[in-house]
């Protein structure tokens, strides 16, 4: 998918969130977050994804997913942030 990137949302790190995988790897979180829209290609998957859609914002509440993530979700759907959240 190519996307023009709008803006940025935040910078995510927290030394106490840290990721144990299934093969033995660690990893400690830390993600850039940025706006974006799409400007063409099509939606498609990887190696490290088990689905991808299109999701209406009202329905992300049923979705399951980490407190992380919803926290950055929640952060770009709140149209009133001025200043990237940094934490």
């Amino acid at each position: 998918m190519e996307v023009q990137v709008a803006g940025l949302v935040g910078i995510y790190a927290d030394p106490r969130h840290v990721i144990a995988y299934s093969d033995g790897e660690v990893r400690q979180q830390f993600n850039i977050c940025v706006a974006a829209r799409s400007i063409g290609g099509t939606l498609q998957g990887s190696a490290e994804s088990t689905d991808q859609r299109y999701v209406d914002p009202s329905q992300l509440g049923e979705l399951p997913m980490h407190p992380t993530r919803r926290l950055r979700l929640e952060h770009f759907l709140d149209t009133s942030w001025r200043q990237p959240y940094v934490g």
